[in-house]
């Protein structure tokens, strides 16, 4: 067991540790693994200094408004995979799947009432951060929420970064400090942990989940008050199948990382939704990197120089993965933990405001509705091919994300109406969806991050503009437009 970080700990409700309590509850909200956790570490940390065990509670809801088949498999999935390593390691664990909207209400309550503190994950985005916060009311025990995002603590940036070299030079001053304190990834062979049971009556009125619905079937999820329309992708979740995407990206696909951005070349990660899901965490990403790459801190520069490469001291291929894993990653996290507006529309740059603003009634050639644009009706058939992908898959290829997003820019009334289609078709269909990250993305399209253009266009004003022209011209994608539909 490995100490956490006291930047990585947030009080919620200053409440004491209750000595008298019967297990400490680990409330397992984003972090869904049970390795490579900060806040599983905490919680066991806790177990340890209390002389109680450790409960965990990991809870699905059915209420928020994109639960769906395909969101609700791919967390399944993983819950099944926990179930599992908690069971082998004698750890009490309780999956609760939500059989209607707020049936969960009062659970953890119920669990927190006998338990020495509640940890859980710090999170800045979805409803999660309210979720937890009235929880920090409700509860008369401590509540603790852990960051266990990224390399950075959210809580170690004195600000909001407002584009990635800015972000970067810091990073590239700060981070050394805390690379030297990673995760455990095995926490659970701590044999303290182990014997906690639930209180009476927990279990008849919110069951486990039995088997056959953590297995996640059509039938099974066919019974959930969800939506049935977003059927489950091809991607299995959990943290097995998470691993397994990264090592495949280290041996098949990171050499030629430098070509991520043809979709013909298929050379990206492919990591985000285990991310999204807590399946696999950042430090594990760059803990089986920096082996691969034979890596030690010494390499780093001996000072910060802000540049995209060089800096760690690894190869171009695991330098530019690294600025997207760290840089542009947690660059979305540091906006989402400081902000509250960090999805609304006022939280643009003040330049994009005013240029989207401006051009806000300009002409649009073409306006397509939310149904023929979440349909892939469009005359553009790179486009259709990217929304096709992400209704089939539950992703879209790196590039053509951004230029998916500048065509709705495009093709809707206005720009306030083309974030609200972003984030609608984004939430409900991407297992990356509601996300920081995601959110970074998103608000790119409109000019977060990012600088004014010339020259000044129709619609676009100064924010960047992107043409399905020139990626036709400048990107490889005969076979990614013959697999999603496209000529």
């Amino acid at each position: 067991m490995r100490g956490v970080p006291p930047e990585r700990i947030r009080d919620l409700n200053g409440a004491p540790v209750r000595r008298d309590g019967r297990y400490v509850l680990y409330w397992m909200i984003a972090a869904r693994r049970s390795g490579h956790s900060f806040a599983l570490d905490r919680a066991a940390a806790l177990s340890r200094e209390t002389g109680r065990p450790l409960l965990v509670l990991e809870a699905l809801r059915c209420g928020h408004p994109f639960a769906s088949d395909r969101l609700h498999r791919f967390v399944l999935d993983g819950m099944a995979e926990n179930a599992r390593a908690f069971r082998k390691a004698g750890v009490g664990f309780h999956p609760y799947v939500e059989a209607a909207p707020g049936a969960g209400k009062g659970l953890l309550e119920a669990l927190a009432a006998s338990a020495c503190a509640v940890v859980t994950d710090d999170f800045p985005a979805f409803f999660l951060p309210s979720m937890v916060a009235a929880a920090g009311r409700r509860l008369g025990v401590r509540l603790e929420a852990v960051d266990g995002n990224g390399l950075l603590p959210m809580r170690a940036a004195p600000r909001v970064f407002h584009t990635a070299a800015s972000f970067r030079r810091f990073l590239q001053g700060d981070l050394p400090g805390h690379l030297g304190r990673f995760p455990s990834p095995r926490p659970l062979a701590a044999r303290w942990l182990a014997g906690a049971r639930l209180p009476p009556g927990v279990a008849r009125r919110w069951p486990a989940a039995p088997p056959r619905l953590l297995a996640a079937g059509p039938a099974a999820l066919a019974a959930l008050p969800i939506d049935h329309g977003v059927q489950p992708a091809p991607a299995r979740g959990g943290s097995r199948e998470g691993s397994a995407v990264l090592r495949r990206f280290l041996s098949e696909r990171l050499a030629r990382y430098g070509e991520r951005n043809h979709p013909d070349a298929e050379a990206a990660s492919g990591l985000s939704p285990w991310l999204h899901f807590g399946h696999v965490s950042a430090h594990q990403v760059f803990a089986a990197l920096a082996r691969r790459e034979r890596w030690a801190p010494a390499r780093l520069a001996p000072k910060p120089n802000g540049s995209r490469e060089g800096w760690w001291g690894m190869g171009p291929a695991a330098e530019a993965f690294l600025d997207e894993l760290v840089t542009w990653r947690e660059l979305g996290f540091n906006m989402a933990s400081k902000r509250d507006d960090a999805g609304a529309f006022g939280s643009l740059p003040p330049w994009a405001h005013e240029t989207l603003g401006k051009h806000a009634g300009d002409r649009r050639e073409r306006v397509y509705s939310l149904h023929d644009l979440e349909a892939a009706r469009t005359h553009d058939p790179i486009w259709n091919a990217a929304q096709t992908e992400l209704v089939r898959e539950g992703r879209i290829q790196n590039y053509l994300r951004m230029l998916w997003g500048k065509k709705i820019l495009e093709w809707t009334r206005a720009p306030e109406e083309a974030l609200a289609v972003m984030l609608r078709l984004n939430d409900r269909w991407a297992l990356d969806g509601r996300d920081p990250s995601s959110l970074s993305g998103i608000f790119w399209v409109l000019g977060r991050y990012d600088r004014p253009w010339g020259p000044e266009r129709p619609v676009f004003g100064r924010v960047r503009y992107m043409s399905s022209e020139a990626a036709r011209r400048k990107l490889r994608m005969k076979a990614y437009l013959a697999r999603y539909g496209g000529p």
